[in-house]
């Protein structure tokens, strides 16, 4: 039967029957994709380029800048992961300045920090300098990370928040691969002169992320949290799929917001508190049972994105190339563009996806592949590493188990985390919540990217894909028995599907049979409607 059919029960004999017509039966037409929430997300998304760049670029550049520069593998592994624990001051710092400014205003001062950081990179002189000019696109990174996730989500209807809220995953993806490019592009420069314009060209997406944000709204919600309900009004009226869609989440915002539903001024008072003031006592001394649900899977699927491996090889691609038996550096850099095209081309598939079936099929068949793909690359490299002659069979493997894990990982585990998280929070922890999740993130990526080579260096280079397999396969077990479903429900419903952990499913079809219970008592029988 046709999702959304209803058939109309008499209750009352004396009241006079509705004649139905054919049209009364045809299905529900999809409302079009909103095209100004789409426009909204792209530009705001496209502050998550800045962390995409860096990362492709920093996988080529750095081999270089170890010959230039004369450094150490620890050095180098310092030069490469330490931007990811400078981002945490970043982070930090965001959740705050985008109650404080704004989201949109956010955006512009991770573009600004990220300019700066980049060009100082580009006339970096010395180890010192270099590890300075770091710091300053780190803080900048931070920004990025946690802003466009949170500007995004919250812009977005319910109908395609999936879809929207996966684009600054997208653009991580573009910039890894314009990173990868520009080394290809500028690796045959003489050596001095190659990585610093491949590090500095990354001042040119920054100039344009500041200019385009002049043409965004302000997120709704944060406008509702200052007590702008007119403005509010006016960007969900351009962001829903219909005028009552509009309303609803107005409605919704309000409530969350502690404003009564009969207050529809523009402008009204909205008692100020001192910005995050309660919410890391809510999020961490006193939770509630459904914020301590949401805070662990908030923060438990962004360790475990990053705790599986993706950082090692996206940065050490040419590493992982070298030991599979590639040993030309045009080759190595060709291959590494390779792994940013899969990456992109998936990542397009997965937004593709994320609201047609959901979030938990695609973050579990993900996670499955990339255990299965990290398995056979340590068997893989294992088998080079033991080798005394050259194995194609083997080489040809280990190179297709590297492309495989970045498709399985960028159709569901990639954009997932971020739409994950920043969809599960309730508005009132949204900004400070996102913010600890993107903290995790960047501490567990700085510890993989800083101290991969030594690790392989003390285990093997398959031991170590053997250990990332072994992480994944925990991952998937976590994310089967705590994580529900969110496709298609409202922001500000979210805690309703969070508290019961492990049993989360039960208490959902209690939830559902109270739901047909209370629809039953209006006279309509409702068939094939959609939980």
């Amino acid at each position: 039967m046709s999702a959304g059919l209803n058939l109309e029960r008499d209750v009352n004999p004396s009241q006079p029957t509705t004649e139905k017509t054919l049209a009364d039966f045809d299905p529900v037409k999809k409302p079009k994709r909103n095209k100004f929430a789409f426009a909204c997300a792209t530009l705001a998304s496209m502050a998550s380029i800045l962390l995409g760049y860096d990362i492709g670029v920093m996988s080529g550049a750095k081999d270089y800048i170890q010959i230039d520069l004369k450094l150490s593998d620890t050095q180098v592994g310092l030069l490469v992961g330490t931007l990811n624990w400078y981002s945490l001051v970043g982070s930090a710092a965001a959740g705050v300045t985008s109650d404080r400014i704004g989201r949109r205003y956010t955006i512009v001062v991770a573009g600004a920090l990220f300019f700066a950081g980049a060009l100082l990179m580009g006339f970096s002189t010395n180890y010192a300098f270099l590890m300075v000019a770091r710091f300053v696109a780190g803080i900048g990174v931070g920004f990025a990370l946690m802003i466009a996730p949170v500007y995004t989500t919250e812009i977005s209807p319910a109908s395609c928040r999936g879809f929207l809220a996966s684009f600054p995953e997208v653009f991580i993806n573009v910039g890894i691969l314009l990173g990868y490019v520009s080394n290809y592009a500028f690796s045959k420069l003489p050596t001095n002169l190659g990585w610093r314009i491949m590090l500095g060209v990354g001042a040119i997406p920054s100039v344009f992320l500041a200019l385009v944000v002049i043409g965004m709204p302000e997120s709704p919600r944060w406008l509702v949290m200052q007590g702008r309900l007119g403005d509010a009004r006016k960007v969900l009226d351009k962001t829903s799929d219909t005028k009552e869609e509009s309303q609803q989440r107005l409605s919704e915002i309000k409530e969350a917001a502690g404003i009564p539903q009969d207050c529809n001024d523009d402008a009204v008072r909205v008692q100020k508190k001192s910005h995050g003031e309660g919410v890391w006592k809510e999020l961490f001394i006193h939770p509630t049972r459904p914020v301590r649900h949401i805070l662990l899977c908030g923060i438990g699927i962004h360790f475990f994105q990053q705790a599986s491996g993706i950082d090692a090889v996206v940065l050490y691609s040419t590493n992982i190339f070298e030991k599979a038996g590639i040993t030309s550096s045009n080759d190595k850099l060709l291959a590494t563009v390779a792994v940013g095209f899969t990456k992109t081309v998936f990542i397009l598939v997965a937004t593709l996806l994320l609201d047609r079936i959901g979030r938990r099929p695609l973050l579990l068949s993900s996670v499955g592949g990339m255990v299965l793909s990290l398995a056979t690359l340590g068997f893989g490299l294992t088998i080079i590493d033991h080798s005394h002659e050259k194995l194609p069979w083997a080489v040809a493997l280990s190179i297709a188990m590297v492309l495989a894990f970045v498709a399985f990982f960028s159709i569901g585990m990639g954009p997932i985390a971020g739409v994950y998280c920043t969809e599960i929070f309730p508005l009132r922890l949204r900004a400070q919540g996102t913010g600890m999740g993107v903290a995790v993130n960047r501490v567990t990526s700085g510890v993989i990217s800083t101290t991969f080579i030594m690790l392989y260096k003390a285990i093997s280079i398959g031991g170590a894909f053997f250990l990332f397999a072994g992480i994944a396969t925990v991952a998937w077990v976590f994310f089967f028995t705590c994580f529900p479903e969110t496709r298609g429900r409202t922001l500000e419903d979210m805690e309703m599907l969070f508290g019961n952990f492990f049993s989360w499913r039960s208490a959902l079809k209690d939830g559902k049979k109270e739901e047909e219970v209370h629809g039953g008592n209006d006279g309509q029988i409702q068939m094939g409607t959609k939980a």
